[in-house]
Formats: structure tokens, C-alpha cells, sequence
């Protein structure tokens, strides 16, 4: 299959709120649940940001093959790695054009001196551009790789090699995950040149299927396929328009009025009207998710083992399931989903007990009446589909054995921005894995290191940190199998969290789609993606 040809796109704003985009067949409309916070990967953990600058505009030096788990190359044809599995080298694909725009225009194709500087600009807080514009890089972080990372050189104009200060038994995979888009050197330069640094979080500029137009918040996002892209069989779409609605409701009824062809994060109770209806589909499969309750351990009462128990104790889960997951939900009771591997099945839940519970709420001192900040998403997402409703549950249940539990939402930027400052107590979320490692989730979201990141729980055991370091030390599955395993009692142990579900994937869309392919990391790809006539 051939590169398209770019047409110019001529609907209004008015026209893509309220018109089918039929007669515009290479012009592909995805509702999407919420605004990204930026365009810069390296700085977000969340589905949202990635979907709209990884998916799109940038690549990486390994990738994941379209729909699976595996690791493929990318803008790296081929690596090697040294027996101690300290050193590795990459070979970069030749010829490879970065993004023109009406405000960026290459002068070279992609080279070393791209990888440097991205990778550089994660590892060195007195970098440059880190000075002109201060980011962090919470993934890089919480999987330890500004430690791991001990420096990355450039061998020649196509090669550059990596070198470790300690083995990690899944770098490649790390370097596919969207926080390592691979950001142009030269126009890095021209914006710090420009004194406009944060430009490249809001007018990004990368070598991905699509081109970056134009962003307006809580609206709409639109981009251009890449014509010049390295691979042309990925781009089969002229235009890709993101339009924003963070009502599950009215994505629907745009989704079967023809106004966007792909909706993300159904509503449970939509999946059978999405499949009568003639002129959509609906693809599923297993998630690889988890839907939780983080409870923040630096905040009193939470800091006391009895009082997480009591509150883990006291939820019914099964009802929430049955109600917000309702067919697409099974019981969670460990902090990994059954699919990955080293998941341990011998993890079970203490039994539902409220009278118990109210007994360890007494012996740790906490007064019937006692309040506590319960934080629910406004998003949807497969692993949970419906936080609000699984929080006034919780408060119910929390009610019971006097813990008044006072629900608190915010837009989702800032939702993420002020939990990782740590202002909740209690929060729920959810993860989908990102590479299809243990350390994905049991060192991102539980680490020492990830306490200022994505480990919302702010939990640091020692103990437990010791087991994961080791695991990622060891290429020996076996070993890592074991290790991961004790990791798994200390949490379920000293209950950080609370699992709560695993859910089920749906994606629907309209007929026309074609060779879509649910991502097992919970994002949106629409390279390879195109619409039949």
C-alpha cells in the first residue's frame, strides 16, 4: 500500500462539531476522552499525553509491533549488546526527515546528535535546555534510568552507544515506551536560540506518521499524515483530527452519527448498543490493567498499617465491579494483572470484615467520624471505567465503619499535577502496562525511586525496594520470577493499595475502519490505520 497524497482540509470548526465526515474519506476523526497536558512525552506518565504526541508525531529508537508486545526497530535498525549487558549499541536508520512546519524546517535528516541530545536532556539537570525550560522526566525516573544510564555517546553520525552502570534486563523494551520519542537536536537549538524553549511542549516537531497542526483545549487536535514518513505502508490517513468530549455519552452519539470513526473509553453499558448497531464494531480483548486505591502513606491516619488494612477490608469490591465494570471487570487482589509474567496467584484478599475493621480503626486511635480526601478520576479509562460512581461506593462502604470520606475531583492535568505533589489522601486510578515487564508496575508504581512520580501511594519500603532493584539486575527469568514474587507479598502485606479490578478492552468504531489494533498499553495507534470507501 502506497503514501497517501496530502489534500488540504477545508471543513470548519462548525462542521466537525455537528456534520459526518463521509465525504472526506482520508480524514479520520478520533473522540477522545481529554486534553493533553503537553506534547512532550518524556514529561508524562498518563494514556491522554501519549495518544497525542508519541502515537502521532514521534518515534523511538525500538518499537513495539503493532498490536503485541514485542520489540521491533524503530528509528534503530539493529543492536548489538555486550556479554556483560552493560554496554549497547545502536545503529540508526539513514534518511529519515524530521517534521517540516510553518514553524520548524529541518536542514538535515535525523542522526546521533538527535539521540544525544534527548537522552542527555533527561540524564543532565544542568543541561542547557533543562536551564531554558525546567521539565521533569517522571517515567525516566521512576524506572531508575537516570541512574541506570551512565553516559550515551555518539560513535559515529548513524551509531551511538549506550553505557550502564548496572544491568537492566529490559533496556530495550524501556527505550520503545513513549517517554524515549526520540526530539529533533536542531530545532532544540532554535528554540533556546528563540528564548522559546517550551515551544517543543506545545509545537512539537518529531519523525512519527503525523504531523502536528494545531491544539485548542478541551476541543480539538489536528494533524497531517506524514508524507515523507520512513515507513509509508503506516500512513493510509491524510488528515487526523483528535475532537475532545469527556462525556462517554456524547462520544457515543458521535460516534454513531458518523462524526468521529474511533470513540476511546466506552461506558460497560454502551458495548450493546455499539454492537446492534449496524454501521459499528467493537473490538475487545483481555487488559492488561488495574484499576486501584492508593492511599498515601505520609498523610495521618493512612501512615498506619491498621488503619489501610482496615479501610482495604471494609470495600466491597465485588459491587463495584458489578456495578462500574459490570461484564467487563474481574476481581483484582494482586498489584499486577494475571497476564504478566511473575504474577503470583497465591495472593489472596483478607476476607470482607467490618466489624474487624472498625476494631483496627480503634486500636490505631481513629475516631469514628474521622474524615479522609477520597480523590476520583473525571476521565474514563478501561481500568476503571467510571471512578466517581467507584468512590461513592468506597464512600459508603468507608461510612460503615465511621470513615467519612469526602470525594474530591479535579480536570485531569491537574489531577495527576497535584498527586504527585502528594496532596491526597486516597486516590483511585488505574495502569496499563507499558512494555510488558514487572518492573513496569511493580518498580514505576511502588519504587523508592518513583515516590515523586507515579507511585501515588508515596510508599517506600526498603525490603520490598531491595527485592525489585535485584530483579531488574538479572537477565534470568527464573530468578526475577522469584524475586518479583516476594516483592508482591511485602505489598500485599503493608496494603499501599487497594487492586480492585482487571478489565476487559473494548474499542469502538465505525466499519470503514480498517487494520485497527487495540494497543496492549492502553494507547491509541493510528499508524497502519485507514478507511475503506
Amino acid at each position: 500500500m502506497g503514501q497517501t497524497i496530502f489534500k488540504p482540509l477545508l471543513l470548519t470548526t462548525a462542521l466537525l462539531a455537528c456534520a459526518p465526515f463521509a465525504q472526506a474519506a482520508s480524514t479520520l476523526v478520533y473522540c477522545s476522552e481529554a486534553s493533553p497536558a503537553g506534547f512532550d512525552p518524556s514529561q508524562y506518565t498518563s494514556g491522554t499525553d501519549f495518544d497525542a504526541s508519541a502515537e502521532t508525531v514521534f518515534n523511538r529508537l525500538t518499537q513495539f509491533k503493532r498490536g503485541g508486545t514485542e520489540v521491533e526497530p524503530g528509528l534503530a535498525t539493529k543492536w548489538e549488546s555486550s556479554a556483560d549487558g552493560l554496554t549497547y549499541t545502536f545503529h540508526l536508520r539513514e534518511g529519515v526527515k524530521f517534521h517540516t512546519t510553518d514553524y520548524f524546517k529541518p536542514t538535515r535528516t535525523f542522526n546521533a546528535d538527535d539521540v544525544l541530545f534527548t537522552f542527555n536532556r533527561l540524564l543532565d539537570p544542568n543541561h542547557p535546555f533543562r536551564k531554558a525550560y525546567p521539565s521533569e522526566s517522571p517515567y525516566f525516573t521512576d524506572m531508575g534510568l537516570n541512574t541506570t544510564i551512565k553516559s550515551v555517546e555518539k560513535v559515529d553520525a548513524n551509531t551511538v552507544r549506550f553505557t550502564l552502570n548496572n544491568t537492566d534486563a529490559a533496556f530495550v523494551q524501556n527505550l520503545a515506551m513513549s517517554f524515549a520519542s526520540i526530539q529533533s537536536a536542531e530545532y532544540a537549538d532554535q528554540l533556546l536560540k528563540e528564548g522559546k524553549a517550551q515551544d517543543l511542549n506545545q509545537k512539537p516537531i518529531g519523525t512519527g506518521p503525523f504531523v502536528f497542526k494545531r491544539y485548542q483545549k478541551d476541543s480539538q487536535i489536528r494533524y497531517a499524515g506524514n508524507t515523507e514518513y520512513w515507513k509509508p505502508e503506516d500512513v493510509k490517513i491524510d488528515n487526523l483530527i483528535f475532537s475532545i468530549n469527556s462525556d462517554a455519552a456524547v462520544r457515543l452519539q458521535k460516534l454513531k452519527a458518523g462524526e468521529c470513526q474511533v470513540s476511546g473509553y466506552p461506558r460497560p453499558q454502551d458495548i450493546e448498543e455499539v454492537q446492534k448497531d449496524p454501521k459499528l464494531k467493537v473490538l475487545s480483548q483481555p487488559g492488561f490493567n488495574l484499576g486501584f486505591l492508593a492511599y498515601n502513606v505520609t498523610h495521618a491516619p493512612l501512615d498506619q498499617l491498621k488503619v489501610r488494612q482496615a479501610l482495604d477490608m471494609a470495600i466491597d469490591k465485588q459491587a463495584i465491579i458489578k456495578a462500574v465494570y459490570q461484564s467487563a471487570g474481574q476481581l483484582a487482589e494482586n498489584a499486577l494483572p494475571p497476564g504478566q509474567w511473575s504474577y503470583d496467584p497465591t495472593i489472596k484478599d483478607a476476607p470482607r470484615d467490618l466489624t474487624k475493621a472498625r476494631q483496627l480503626l480503634k486500636e490505631a486511635g481513629v475516631a469514628p467520624g474521622t474524615k479522609i480526601d477520597l480523590w476520583a478520576m473525571t476521565v474514563q479509562r478501561a481500568s476503571n471505567p467510571n471512578a466517581r460512581m467507584s468512590a461513592q461506593m468506597i464512600q459508603s462502604d468507608w461510612d460503615k465503619i465511621g470513615i467519612k470520606a469526602n470525594i474530591v475531583s479535579y480536570e485531569w492535568g491537574e489531577y495527576i499535577k497535584r498527586a504527585k505533589a502528594g496532596e491526597h489522601d486516597a486516590m483511585i486510578y488505574g495502569w496499563t502496562g507499558d512494555n510488558g515487564d514487572p518492573d513496569n508496575w511493580l518498580g514505576v508504581l511502588y519504587s523508592c525511586a518513583a515516590v515523586k512520580g507515579s507511585n501515588y501511594a508515596k510508599w517506600c519500603d526498603p525490603a520490598y525496594d531491595k527485592l525489585v532493584q535485584q530483579a531488574k539486575l538479572t537477565t534470568n527469568r527464573d530468578e526475577r520470577i522469584k524475586l518479583y514474587q516476594q516483592a508482591q507479598h511485602i505489598l500485599k502485606e503493608q496494603v499501599p493499595i487497594t487492586p480492585i479490578a482487571n478489565s476487559k478492552v473494548f474499542q469502538p468504531m465505525r466499519k470503514e475502519v480498517q487494520d485497527f489494533k487495540i494497543s496492549p498499553f492502553g494507547l491509541t495507534p493510528f499508524y497502519g490505520v485507514s478507511l475503506s470507501q
